[in-house]
């Protein structure tokens, strides 16, 4: 699968530029949203390849935005990769669970994103 364009949720502006930054100087498109239902639109409308996800957020978190898209018609082929400060056991299961396809904990490098990437195409 080509990975060409990415969209990075996160409803912190400095993770969200951090990643946003790391994927676009790794030589991809990137799309933001700043919530899970943002998320969702965007992801219908964009068709995005790949999508980084947080996990906490306010309204609808990661994972509830993450169940919402793999069960739309239009969006359940789009892989998720959470990014979050939750790295316990548990929260991988949970990941997985909820349609995660892999768990990058926070603090992360460029490197373990870029990897995410090229595991995905």
């Amino acid at each position: 699968m080509a990975i060409n364009k990415i969209l990075a949720v996160d409803d912190s502006k400095v993770d969200l530029i951090n990643i946003q930054n790391i994927i676009s100087n790794a030589g991809y498109e990137v799309v933001t949203a700043s919530s899970g239902a943002e998320a969702i639109e965007k992801a219908a409308a964009e068709k995005p390849d790949l999508i980084f996800m947080d996990v906490v957020m306010q309204h609808m978190d990661g994972y509830q935005a993450c169940r919402e898209l793999t069960h739309n018609d239009v969006t359940k082929n789009i892989p998720i990769i959470f990014v979050t400060s939750k790295g316990q056991k548990a929260d991988r299961v949970w990941a997985e669970m909820t349609g995660g396809k892999g768990l990058v904990q926070k603090p992360y490098t460029a490197e373990q994103i870029v990897e995410q990437i090229n595991q995905v195409k």
